[in-house]
This record gives C-alpha cells, sequence and structure tokens, in this order.
C-alpha cells in the first residue's frame, strides 16, 4: 500500500517569495513544492501539493484527502483564524495532520495568534520558516500508524 500525503496551502500562499518578504523570506511557494515533493518521495510517500485561495476548494482537497486514506499538512493560512467549515473537514482526517505556519503565529498580533485548526492537528510548526514544512513532513512520517 502506497501511503498518500497531502500538502495544502491556503489563502495569498501563493505569493511566497514577493509578499512581505521581511516577514515571510523570499523563499516561494515553487520552491517549498519541489523541496517537500523530493523529501516526500525519500519517504516513500504519494505526495500532493496543493494551494488555493478559496476556502471551498481547500475543504474539497481535505475530503479528497480523507477519501484517500492520506495525512495531511496543512498551512491554512487566513483560513486558520475561524474558519469552522476547514475545521470541520480536516477532523475527518484519520492519518496524522500536521499544521504548518512560516511564521510564529504566537509572536504575532492577536488576531494571527489562536489558529482554530491546531485542535484537529497531532502536531504544530510555526516560527521555522519555510524548513517547517520539511519538519511536518518528518512529523508525519513519524507520526504514520501501522
Amino acid at each position: 500500500m502506497t501511503r498518500k500525503l497531502y500538502i495544502l496551502n491556503g489563502s495569498n500562499l501563493n505569493m511566497l517569495g514577493v509578499r512581505e518578504p521581511h516577514i515571510y523570506g523570499n523563499t516561494t511557494l515553487k520552491d517549498i513544492e519541489q523541496n517537500c515533493l523530493a523529501l516526500a518521495e525519500d519517504l516513500k510517500f504519494d505526495c500532493i501539493f496543493r494551494q488555493t485561495n478559496s476556502e471551498s476548494q481547500l475543504i474539497d482537497w481535505i475530503q479528497e484527502a480523507f477519501l484517500q486514506d492520506a495525512a495531511l499538512i496543512i498551512n491554512p493560512a487566513g483560513f486558520s483564524f475561524g474558519r469552522i467549515p476547514v475545521l470541520d473537514a480536516v477532523k475527518l482526517i484519520r492519518r496524522p495532520v500536521v499544521e504548518v505556519h512560516i511564521t510564529n503565529i504566537h509572536r504575532r498580533s492577536e488576531e494571527y495568534r489562536h489558529s482554530t485548526i491546531s485542535v484537529a492537528a497531532i502536531a504544530v510548526i510555526c516560527g521555522a520558516g519555510a524548513n517547517g514544512y520539511l519538519l511536518a513532513i518528518r512529523a508525519a512520517d513519524d507520526l504514520w500508524g501501522g
């Protein structure tokens, strides 16, 4: 059986590298994707990497991950804050769910500090920059049940 891993990215992450580089750095989402796909392959994951600015599309992809019995790494970005439909979809996932944030959301202004998605995640990685995605893949690998 092939292990499946979905890496899903929320709103505005397609603008990484040009959007507020003093906060998010200069790494593009394409750079992150290439690094993630390489590590996922090394760890024997069949990996799907996607980004959307649409909450409904994100929910559809999370449901797809559920139907594929996949682990989920999610950077919900702006969908982190008060988005109950995304949370409800994430709760479907039976394999490890790892939430990722490029910045340390706990050091940011109040509106960025409380991700509703965290209650459904087995692990949360924030503040490690783009490298947080690679840490999340390793966590998903370590936490994958038999």
